[in-house]
């Protein structure tokens, strides 16, 4: 009996040994992939299904980090991770990343997370959060807070609200003007934006320097810039809801883009032809020119594409 019961503590105790060495293993495993894992211009960062950054090669390998956030952009080696800090009044932490996701700066923020975006070059960080509601869905029924720091120079912003506004060439102004979804030209002075007050939304072009937008067009939200400046993805409400368009700026020609469902996201550019997303859960990409059909690309949110930085002047 003695010797059974020996017997089935020593199994007992390889058994806990081989599980402890296996979660062992496997911490190593997630930490090593964690610390492989760089703002690389060759792969396709993501917020993956856990929250984590994540990379996924052109062959379609995937790292996953350590790194969690609610929203994530990059763009030449610089990362922006928001955070939300729940609390009787949530409140956002807005993290800036080096190329190795190394953290160098923090701001503090009011409301939830919404929209992210670095600028092609990795000077300007935008971001957009919910300071009263939760949606888009109605206009008058939130508020939101957009932000631009400039991380050459410093200079933060953390509500972009003063902007001198023009609306159809008419200095504007109105209690109910709420700016999101900033979105970075090339020449890091050029941006555009959604404005919406009285129950209308703007796509609206900005001068960084002159810190001043005009309107461009109606129903135009979460606008994202294509590489070569000429167009702009963006998200327009069609009956309830929201379908992907692509808009000509320089002859503000519209067209609807291959996915029919909805989606209620601020889109990328993978290079001039084709435009990501995500929706339910996954990052999809579909042809810029209304052709073609939705590709799944990855499980996860949040794609910033593998893009070379411009070359400018």
């Amino acid at each position: 009996m003695r010797t059974r019961l020996w017997i089935a503590l020593a199994a007992t105790v390889a058994l806990v040994a081989v599980a402890l060495g296996y979660t062992v293993h496997a911490a190593r495993r997630v930490t090593a992939g964690g610390a492989a894992l760089t703002l690389d211009a060759g792969a396709t960062l993501f917020r993956g299904p856990d929250g984590r950054v994540s990379a996924r090669t052109p062959e379609g390998g995937v790292t996953v980090g350590e790194r969690t956030c609610d929203r994530f952009s990059a763009a030449s080696g610089v990362g922006l991770c928001l955070v939300v800090q729940p609390g009787a009044v949530a409140t956002t932490t807005a993290i800036v990343l080096d190329g190795s996701l190394r953290e160098t700066r923090r701001i503090q923020l009011a409301g939830i997370p919404s929209r992210a975006r670095v600028s092609p070059s990795g000077r300007f960080l935008a971001w957009t959060t919910f300071t009263t509601g939760d949606s888009y869905a109605a206009a008058g029924t939130f508020s939101t807070a957009t932000g631009i720091l400039d991380g050459r120079t410093g200079n933060l912003v953390t509500n972009i609200e003063n902007l001198q506004l023009y609306v159809d060439g008419q200095r504007y102004h109105a209690p109910d003007v709420n700016f999101w979804g900033v979105t970075f030209s090339a020449d890091d002075n050029t941006f555009y934006a959604t404005v919406a007050t009285r129950g209308r939304t703007h796509l609206v072009k900005g001068d960084f320097a002159g810190w001043r937008v005009e309107t461009v067009r109606e129903n135009v939200e979460c606008p994202s810039l294509s590489p070569d400046g000429r167009r702009v993805a963006y998200k327009k409400k069609v009956g309830s809801g929201w379908r992907l368009h692509v808009l000509d700026l320089s002859t503000l020609a519209d067209t609807p883009l291959a996915e029919s469902a909805e989606v209620d996201d601020q889109a990328v550019w993978f290079g001039d032809t084709t435009v990501g997303y995500g929706r339910a859960g996954t990052v999809w990409t579909v042809p810029a020119d209304g052709s073609g059909a939705p590709t799944r690309l990855v499980e996860g949110t949040s794609p910033s594409p593998a893009l070379a930085a411009p070359q400018t002047g």
